[in-house]
């Protein structure tokens, strides 16, 4: 079986956000300088759901990102888990785009990859948490998809995945190929051992631009963007104190009472 994963590299989620500097001008998050991004949580969960599936019926793992300035430690780490391909997107054509314009660069890359009988994308990034890049990319290859699965397995020519929805678990079932978005009840990511990760390292990835992909560039990137970000900034908090004082702890206690009726709390 073939099966294809996309991936996203971010910030690293753990770096507090006060280290953070956003550009006004780009409306882009500046990370601060010396760290490192990473593999978003989520789709690292899709690579690991892709590759126990690999493991149960056999088949090849492909792994495909969009980003211009890859850490290539970082997004070789899914060859490190287990994963045989990698395909990196690059170029200036796919800058500034949103995650409608991304899915369609995503999308031709599947298609140009083809025969393939699953796709698993994470529910959502962790640097923007839009959720809509999984189901456009469905949409785009008019392919089934189903979200925020936790189990999934391959039954009958079919996914059949579970997933959450408040108090309860449901099961959902799609023919192949299809889509999957893979959710926190995935489990855990394996952990690369030494020897892959020296593996991973010598692998080069293919890279491709909008040309191989055959796609035009008003449909990707910036150009084929639905949506606009007007502005992007980290919220200011402000606190104010005021010290209530008494003679004695009861006087104390009548005044903040009294200051709190009045601020019309209680």
């Amino acid at each position: 079986m073939k099966f294809l994963v996309f991936v996203k590299q971010i910030p690293d989620p753990e770096i507090p956000p006060a280290r953070f500097r956003i550009d006004p001008q780009t409306n882009t998050v500046v990370p601060p300088v010396g760290s490192s991004p990473v593999v978003s949580l989520l789709d690292e969960l899709a690579v690991e759901a892709a590759l126990r599936l690999k493991d149960e019926h056999g088949g090849e793992v492909t792994v495909v990102t969009l980003c211009n300035n890859p850490a290539m430690n970082v997004i070789k780490k899914p060859l490190a888990m287990g994963a045989d391909e990698l395909v990196l997107l690059q170029g200036q054509a796919f800058e500034g785009g949103d995650a409608f314009s991304t899915a369609q660069a995503l999308a031709a890359a599947a298609a140009k990859i083809g025969d393939y009988d699953l796709i698993v994308c994470g529910t959502q990034a962790g640097d923007w948490d839009n959720g809509q890049v999984g189901p456009c990319i469905a949409e785009a290859l008019d392919i089934p998809c189903i979200t925020s699965v936790g189990h999934m397995e391959i039954v009958d020519g079919k996914i059949r995945g579970e997933r959450t929805i408040g108090d309860t678990t449901e099961t959902v079932e799609a023919p192949l190929p299809a889509l999957v978005t893979a959710g926190n009840n995935v489990g855990k990511a394996r952990y690369p051992k030494l020897r892959d990760i020296m593996a991973a390292g010598r692998k080069q990835p293919q890279v491709w631009n909008a040309q191989d992909l055959g796609i035009d560039h008003s449909r990707v990137g910036a150009a084929g963007a639905l949506t606009k970000v007007r502005r992007l900034y980290v919220e200011e908090s402000v606190g104010e104190c005021e010290m209530i004082e008494g003679e004695t702890p009861a006087e104390a206690g009548e005044k903040l009472a009294l200051k709190l009726r009045e601020m019309r709390i209680i």
